[in-house]
C-alpha cells in the first residue's frame, strides 16, 4: 500500500519521506503547484499536486493510501498575514484528516509540536500531561498549532479518526532549505554573526530521529495519544558554544537581558514591514518565548514506542556541514 506524506518539500516532512523510503514503503507526497521541490529531487516518490487550503484537491492525494503522515505546517515566528497561518495549520489539518477518514485510511500520524505543551515554572521538563491552555500560547504560530491539535482531538473523539499525534521539539540537521527559525540561528551562529545571547534554552533533536519517531508512532502508537519526540535540553549559551566549537570560532560570552533586546525586536519587525523583508531575525514573540526555558521530556515515547535520540552535538555537526556545503554560511 501507499503512504502519503504532506510537507515533504520541507524540513521534517522530507526526513519522514526518506525514512519511509528506507523502509521500502511506496511514498506519495502532496505538494503545492508552486512549491520549492529541491528536497524531493533525489527521492523516488509520486507527487500529487494539491493544497491544504483547497479541500477538494485532497481526495486524490489520500486515495488508496494505508497511512497519512500530515507533517505540513506554516512554521514561522512572524508573519504579515496571521489569518493565513491559522487557516493552513488549523483548517488545513482538519481537511486532510477528514479526507483520510472518507478514504478509509487506516492510520494518520499528525505532526503537532511541543509548542502546544505546557512549560513548568519550576524548571522540570514538560511532557504530554503538563497543564496548558490557549492563553499560555505566545504568538500566532503557537496559537495556531494549539488550535489545530484541539481540532484533531475533536475529530478523534467525535468521528473516530485513527490519529496518533507526535510533538517534535526543535529539529536540527541537514536539508533545512528554508531554513527554519532554528536553522537560521545555527547558520548565523556558524557564520559568527551572533555575538551575544539571552538566557533561555531549547530541547534539540536530530531531524532524522524525529522522522524515525514518526514511523514508530505509526507502528506502535495508540490512537488519540500524543508523544513528545525530543532530544537534549540545552541552554542557548551551550548551543552557541557547540556551534562555535564545530566551526573553530570563539563562542559568544555576552548575555543580554530580555528587556534590553525587546526594543530591538520591535524595531526589527517595523523595519521588515517597511522594507518588505520576509521575516525579522529577532521577533517580539521570540523574545517573549525566550523568557522561559523550553525543556521537554520524551520518556513516554521512549517507554512506549522504543524511541531514541542521538546526542544533540551530532545534529549540530550535520546541520553546519549541510549549511556550509550549500553556501548558507559566509
Amino acid at each position: 500500500m501507499t503512504v502519503l506524506v504532506t510537507g515533504a518539500t520541507g524540513f521534517v516532512g522530507s526526513a519522514v519521506a526518506r525514512a519511509l523510503l528506507r523502509e521500502g514503503e511506496a511514498v506519495r507526497v502532496l505538494a503545492r503547484p508552486n512549491s520549492d521541490r529541491r528536497n524531493l529531487s533525489s527521492l523516488d516518490v509520486a507527487v500529487v499536486e494539491g493544497d491544504l487550503n483547497e479541500p477538494a484537491s485532497l481526495a486524490l492525494a489520500v486515495s488508496g493510501c494505508s497511512a497519512v503522515f500530515h507533517v505540513a505546517a506554516d512554521y514561522r515566528l512572524w508573519t504579515r498575514h496571521p489569518d493565513d497561518m491559522v487557516r493552513t495549520n488549523v483548517q488545513g489539518s482538519k481537511a486532510i484528516i477528514e479526507a483520510a477518514l472518507a478514504a478509509g485510511v487506516e492510520r494518520v500520524i499528525y505532526t503537532s509540536s511541543v509548542a502546544t505543551l505546557g512549560i513548568n515554572s519550576d524548571g522540570v521538563p514538560g511532557d504530554e500531561e503538563t497543564p496548558v491552555a490557549l492563553g499560555n500560547m505566545i504568538g500566532i504560530y503557537k496559537r495556531s498549532k494549539f488550535l489545530a491539535e484541539e481540532a484533531v482531538q475533536k475529530l478523534i473523539r467525535e468521528h473516530g479518526a485513527p490519529v496518533v499525534i507526535v510533538n517534535p521539539s526543535t529539529p536540527v540537521g541537514p536539508l533545512d532549505i528554508k531554513p527554519t527559525p532554528t536553522g537560521r540561528m545555527i547558520a548565523e551562529a556558524a557564520s559568527g554573526r551572533i555575538p551575544a545571547f539571552v538566557d533561555t534554552g531549547l530541547n534539540v533533536v536530530h531531524v532524522d530521529d524525529v522522522a524515525a519517531g514518526h514511523l514508530l508512532a505509526w507502528r506502535k502508537g495508540v490512537v488519540g495519544e500524543r508523544y513528545v519526540l525530543g532530544g537534549e535540553n540545552l541552554p542557548l549559551s551551550e548551543i552557541l558554544a557547540e556551534i562555535a566549537q564545530i566551526c573553530g570560532r570563539k563562542p559568544p560570552t555576552i548575555r543580554i537581558p530580555h528587556a534590553a533586546i525587546m526594543p530591538i525586536a520591535h524595531l526589527a519587525e517595523l523595519w521588515t514591514r517597511i522594507s518588505g523583508g520576509s521575516e525579522p531575525f529577532v521577533t517580539v514573540d521570540g523574545v517573549k518565548m525566550a523568557r522561559k526555558k523550553m525543556y521537554f521530556s520524551s520518556h513516554k515515547a521512549t517507554r512506549e514506542l522504543g524511541y531514541r535520540a542521538r546526542p544533540a552535538h551530532e545534529a549540530f555537526v550535520d546541520a553546519v556541514a549541510w549549511f556550509r556545503e550549500n553556501l548558507y554560511l559566509s
